[in-house]
């Protein structure tokens, strides 16, 4: 992906820090934490307070590059490249892995919605709970 046309054309400067944490972004199957993110840039040798992670994970987010994600019960949220896919997804309870969910249940749901009570909608979010199979095994071994 070209991480420079991108920033261009959201009206942000490229700059290491941005181009970097896209980068990371990119390379992550999954949402992952600002904080995760810094370890990552310090790893590869980059110096950046966690703050300026933080305000350039916001920034990226507000102009449409990432995408923020909340899991319900969890103080942080999560960060991901905005690929311009509506996802949602099932999440362990336990390890907190999230795995992304292909197609969308509400689409149908929505739309009948809207026309029922004539409401605009502009989105939705649906995450599913639960444990994955591997620490439901690892609780199965321990009894």
């Amino acid at each position: 992906m070209d991480f420079k046309k991108e920033l261009k054309s959201s009206g942000l400067k490229k700059t290491k820090h941005r181009t970097e944490i896209l980068e990371i972004l990119d390379r992550s199957d999954q949402p992952i934490p600002a904080e995760d993110v810094y370890l990552d840039l310090k790893e590869r040798g980059v110096t950046v307070n966690l703050s300026t992670v933080y305000r350039t994970l916001e920034t990226l987010s507000d102009r449409g590059l990432a995408t923020k994600v909340k899991i319900s019960g969890e103080k942080r949220a999560l960060y991901e490249l905005n690929r311009m896919v509506h996802k949602h997804y099932l999440v362990c309870l336990e390890c907190k892995k999230m795995m992304a969910i292909e197609s969308c249940p509400l689409e149908g749901y929505e739309k009948k919605l809207a026309e029922k009570t004539d409401y605009l909608i502009s989105g939705h979010r649906l995450d599913i709970y639960g444990y994955c199979p591997q620490c439901r095994e690892k609780h199965r071994d321990e009894q």
